[in-house]
């Protein structure tokens, strides 16, 4: 039966499950919960002994719903297992007066796995969950295989950066948080996008300690160009957030810091680097539009998962939902 737990306990077992899944990352893990319990949200960790279930209880305009994200981790060729986490996550949601519940696995977006969700009583949500689609780096590779892989303009821009003298660091200190969150504010108002708050960003550093980076490429004369906050767990490094100043439009910033965030990454072992969200083929009107020519640029996978699916058990309030969202 599913139960809520404190999300400081069984944390040894619930990482062990997490490195039997490789396709895993932060969102699912114990300091995603600790991030959102700092913001505010109640999370629930359902226990199903083989597998664990990172649950976060949101109300939004979208209403009162449990939230997976990146999850379940299950496997997925287990018809057993799959009924026990749909059953799970049914059950916790109706305790809590949840109208559905939205999730959003790590699988890959084919008719298979669609007819499967439809199969256990899940429908396509009408509003996205965390970098549907996104490009992954494998980072198997050598520096110079990354290089060849790049698209000659971004190859030509990391290059150019070096002559340039733009020079990049990174920072887990609190201020630099603070900094970035100044940085990202402008820009949000040039590019007409919702940034976290100063809160949040805390948040993650929090959760996450050393884990949780902030990357900032200079000018050669000290002034910042572009900025941007790295979250790393199990195998994978993910790029969740970025700022510029007025400087990224004369200087290639934002590919030195990639750059350097992409190799420093390698160096330290892990598997992939997850640049976190572009636009869908063909949508050059969706607000990843703007970044999707720089982050395919890089060389790596286009990925496209499994879209967002709900699991309705309230139709009256998820049909209010649904309008709001659409």
């Amino acid at each position: 039966m599913p139960k809520k737990i404190n999300a400081n306990q069984n944390i040894k077992r619930w990482r062990k499950t997490l490195k039997s899944h490789p396709e895993a990352n932060f969102l699912q893990s114990p300091e995603w919960a600790i991030t959102n319990q700092l913001i505010g949200h109640n999370i629930f960790i359902l226990d199903l002994q083989k597998d664990i279930i990172l649950a976060i209880a949101k109300r939004a305009k979208r209403g009162y719903y449990l939230e997976i994200p990146g999850g379940p981790l299950i496997d997925w060729s287990d018809s057993k297992a799959i009924k026990r986490a749909f059953a799970a996550m049914r059950q916790m949601a109706g305790q809590l007066g949840c109208s559905f519940v939205r999730f959003r696995p790590q699988l890959l977006n084919t008719p298979e796995n669609v007819k499967l969700m439809a199969k256990h009583g899940a429908r396509p949500a009408s509003f996205h969950l965390h970098a549907e689609h996104t490009v992954i780096v494998d980072l198997s590779q050598s520096e110079d295989d990354l290089l060849a892989k790049m698209r000659r303009q971004t190859r030509y821009e990391v290059r150019r950066s070096a002559k340039l003298g733009i020079k990049v660091e990174c920072s887990t200190k609190p201020e630099d948080f603070q900094i970035f969150h100044q940085i990202q504010a402008e820009t949000a108002k040039r590019q007409h996008f919702i940034p976290p708050t100063e809160r949040d960003l805390l948040a993650y550093r929090q959760a996450f300690g050393k884990n949780a980076v902030i990357y900032t490429a200079y000018s050669a004369e000290g002034s910042v160009i572009a900025m941007g906050l790295i979250l790393k767990h199990g195998q994978e490094v993910d790029y969740f957030e970025a700022a510029s100043t007025d400087l990224h439009r004369h200087l290639p910033g934002a590919y030195a810091l990639l750059w350097q965030a992409i190799k420093d990454a390698k160096k330290e072992g892990f598997r992939r680097f997850n640049l976190w969200g572009i636009a869908p083929l063909g949508q050059s009107k969706h607000r990843y539009a703007g970044v999707t020519t720089f982050k395919t640029g890089f060389g790596g996978e286009i990925v496209e998962y499994l879209p967002a699916h709900d699991i309705v058990l309230k139709g009256i309030s998820y049909r209010k939902t649904r309008a709001v969202e659409i």
